[in-house]
């Protein structure tokens, strides 16, 4: 499968770093608005051709594109790639609204081509490992789930921090997607949400060098609380934050009718998954089940190129992600009309990765 990366930011030096060594595919080509940035990183990872956008969609030796680029762009640039009839796997989130997911949707299955989306730390050993327990019946009937990530914004450390608060992301956009995606593939699909978000500052101050002490406009929430019915029964709370100074709320915890599972940072691949059971005095550690406890970003691109090969569903898929953008633009609206929002979506869990499977092997 001939892989071209479109957008060559930040993000793009670890997708490259992860795909060149995948023997199943070839990394082609990459393209960005700046030529000087697409041709720096294919001189560093040996990458045949830097493109414009327009000349990697319209090559006709790409298969597929990966869309590295920012959140307001991602859903027009999927469509082109997709009406230039490529695969596409984009990084999260999807699109905008929901409406753009489903002309998504439409056109991939007009041109006969697939969807994957970030993010697919959810293929990661760490989580995998709570899927299994969860699966086992460990922790008995699952009752709740807590996520928390808490943060002061990134504006303390990143170079370019104002697409943070743009259109398609803030906190809940950009980071939500690793909560709620975990979620989704450990206990299913949510039928309604309900939320409160805030906007806490109009605009922030850079902290990071080179901008220090510039100001930057806030378009989005930068507080959001929900609660999410999932409609197998348990109760979810998720609470994503850029206003928070300091906190001892971090990650996730799944509760059940027979012990409790700590989760790892829904944003990394690996450990440490902790669990105790209802009488148990102390947590225990438990063993990682599977691969690629690393960093892993692009698994979820791989297991869509195998499943391309294999005719089987790909597991980071274009209607998990949209269940989940689905959650995501419901929370916004729940707070500002003050209401319930049932959600119009749903997905399937994606299947499990196989216990013993190793890093990059993603078949079945």
């Amino acid at each position: 499968m001939r892989v071209g990366l479109l957008g060559c930011g930040d993000i793009s030096r670890t997708y490259a770093a992860k795909l060149r060594g995948l023997p199943f595919l070839d990394l082609a080509a990459c393209a960005d608005l700046l030529p000087e940035r697409a041709a720096r990183l294919a001189e560093r990872f040996e990458i045949p051709r830097a493109l414009t956008p327009e000349q990697l969609i319209g090559d006709d030796a790409v298969e597929l594109v990966v869309n590295l680029t920012v959140p307001r762009v991602h859903f027009e640039l999927s469509l082109a790639a997709i009406e230039a009839g490529k695969h596409v796997f984009s990084e999260k989130p999807l699109a905008l609204h929901l409406e753009q997911a489903e002309q998504l949707r439409k056109a991939s299955e007009a041109r006969g081509v697939r969807v994957g989306c970030a993010p697919d730390t959810f293929l990661g050993a760490g989580l995998q490992t709570c899927r299994h327990l969860i699966d086992e019946g460990r922790i008995g009937e699952p009752v709740s789930y807590a996520g928390f990530m808490m943060s002061m914004g990134p504006e303390n450390w990143h170079p370019g921090p104002e697409i943070f608060y743009q259109r398609g992301a803030g906190p809940l956009f950009d980071m939500g997607p690793y909560y709620l995606t975990a979620l989704v593939s450990l206990l299913g699909p949510a039928e309604r949400i309900s939320a409160s978000a805030r906007r806490t500052h109009a605009e922030r101050t850079i902290g990071s060098e080179a901008r220090r002490g510039e100001k930057i406009p806030v378009e989005v929430p930068t507080h959001v609380s929900s609660v999410i019915d999932l409609a197998g029964g348990p109760v979810a709370t998720l609470v994503t934050s850029f206003d928070i100074k300091t906190s001892r709320l971090r990650n996730i915890e799944i509760h059940g009718t027979e012990g409790t599972l700590a989760l790892p940072d829904p944003n990394t691949f690996g450990g440490p998954v902790r669990f105790r059971a209802a009488r148990q005095k102390e947590w225990e550690e438990v063993p990682l089940v599977c691969g690629n406890a690393e960093q892993s970003r692009g698994i979820g691109l791989a297991d869509l190129v195998r499943a391309i090969q294999e005719e089987r569903p790909h597991r980071a898929s274009l209607e998990l992600s949209t269940h989940v953008l689905d959650l995501m633009e419901s929370a916004i609206r729940s707070s500002e009309e003050g209401r319930h929002v049932r959600l119009s979506t749903t997905c399937e869990r994606p299947a499990a990765r196989p216990v013993g499977q190793p890093d990059d092997v993603l078949d079945g």
